[in-house]
């Protein structure tokens, strides 16, 4: 369960977020571009069947699907090994740090 931490110097409800903040939590972001979908329906595996072999709620691979959740590092390995495919290809990890390369060029400007 948890619980806000209020001896900080801004308690958890009143932090002061910075435009750093913003990026490390992703607002204002998208989460990472994946084919979880594409290789999962290739390999003829339902929602449910990947996440039992992975270790994880349905919930969490709809929600990886969908864009809404960024895996660990071990889930997405674990996710590639059972795609017989690599992380990279997976998370599409070349496109994506293209994409947030351009992002930080943004920011500089």
């Amino acid at each position: 369960v948890w619980k806000p931490v209020y001896n900080m110097k801004y308690p958890s409800c009143e932090r002061r977020f910075t435009r750093r903040d913003l990026h490390i939590y992703g607002k204002g972001r998208e989460t990472m571009k994946n084919r979880v979908r594409e290789l999962r329906t290739e390999a003829g595996m339902t929602q449910q069947q990947l996440a039992d072999l992975v270790h994880v709620s349905s919930r969490t691979i709809i929600s990886l699907e969908k864009g809404q959740y960024n895996p660990s590092l071990l889930l997405a390995y674990r996710m590639a090994l059972e795609l017989h495919t690599t992380m990279e290809e997976l998370y599409c990890l070349p496109e994506n740090k293209e994409e947030e390369d351009r992002a930080y060029e943004m920011e500089d400007l």
